[in-house]
């Protein structure tokens, strides 16, 4: 099984636009339409499994809307060939973020995504070390945009050396720096995060960092904690694939990282979740 750990969808009356506004900023191209149905054409035509989703909270009033978009989308591809997983999602300027994080977890969502750039909150403030704190506590996992965003390339609100900071203060339980530890900023990744008690994901790093360093980094951290991701729609899946798939990575560590990983850290969440009649909208 495929399990794309990092990928994005808009609501399809919104996609078009929302597509157009992001490429112009971040000066590149999309490689679908942004669509629930694009990401699975791309799924398709790719060989992955599942993929999932991951809703960022850009405004503390979009909380509700968002993560129930979540839970629908999850309640709609449970029985799928083909699935999208939707994680949650919560602002740092929440007015009770424990609140929010607990209906996070009653609606039957196993993580949440955390952007500092969207959110402008650089990763080492409090309120990101309290939320990563009591969502450790409720075994959600945790995805955080990691690095430089092509977007926002003149101020980096997660750095290597914040993360660090906050596994110092907090130790988080199934964090997951996504762009592999930090994008473009591979060197302090090797020399500061790797074999730390952190999850790595692929995404958006497929013709952008070298093989080389992409495998140092590997060897220095351990296959056991990369996941296989893409940013889609803004890496192709089909084109990620072959990327991981052309460098010199033992096999066993390839079906690791492809999908054995997210299987044991999703299964890990799922033990923690409510029973079913207990969830709520």
């Amino acid at each position: 099984m495929v399990v794309d750990f990092h990928t994005h969808i808009f609501p399809e009356k919104i996609a078009g636009k929302t597509i157009t506004y992001l490429e112009e900023k971040a000066h590149i191209k999309a490689f679908n339409d942004g669509t629930e149905e694009g990401l699975i054409r791309s799924m398709e035509a790719a060989g992955v499994d599942v993929s999932v989703v991951l809703p960022v909270v850009t405004r503390p009033e979009q909380f509700h809307a968002i993560n129930g978009f979540a839970a629908q989308l999850n309640e709609k591809y449970q029985d799928k060939r083909t699935r999208l997983w939707s994680f949650g999602g919560l602002h740092p300027d929440s007015a009770d973020y424990k609140e929010e994080l607990r209906t996070i977890k009653k609606l039957g969502l196993l993580g949440i995504k955390l952007h500092p750039d969207y959110q402008d909150t650089y990763f080492d403030d409090i309120k990101y070390m309290r939320i990563l704190d009591y969502a450790s506590e409720l075994g959600l996992v945790s995805v955080v945009h990691a690095g430089v965003d092509v977007g926002f390339p003149d101020n980096v609100r997660c750095t290597p050396r914040q993360i660090l900071r906050v596994i110092r203060e907090v130790s988080p339980k199934n964090l997951v720096l996504a762009h592999y530890g930090s994008f473009d900023m591979w060197e302090e990744v090797e020399e500061l995060l790797t074999g730390k008690e952190v999850y790595l994901d692929t995404a958006f790093t497929a013709g952008y960092i070298k093989d080389e360093v992409f495998v140092n980094i590997l060897k220095k951290h351990g296959a056991d904690r990369i996941l296989f991701a893409t940013d889609s729609p803004w890496s192709g899946q089909k084109e990620s694939l072959q990327f991981l798939r052309s460098l010199a990575i033992e096999r066993k560590d390839i079906d690791k990282i492809l999908g054995q990983n997210a299987g044991k850290l999703i299964e890990q969440a799922f033990t923690n979740l409510p029973d079913k009649e207990e969830k709520t909208c």
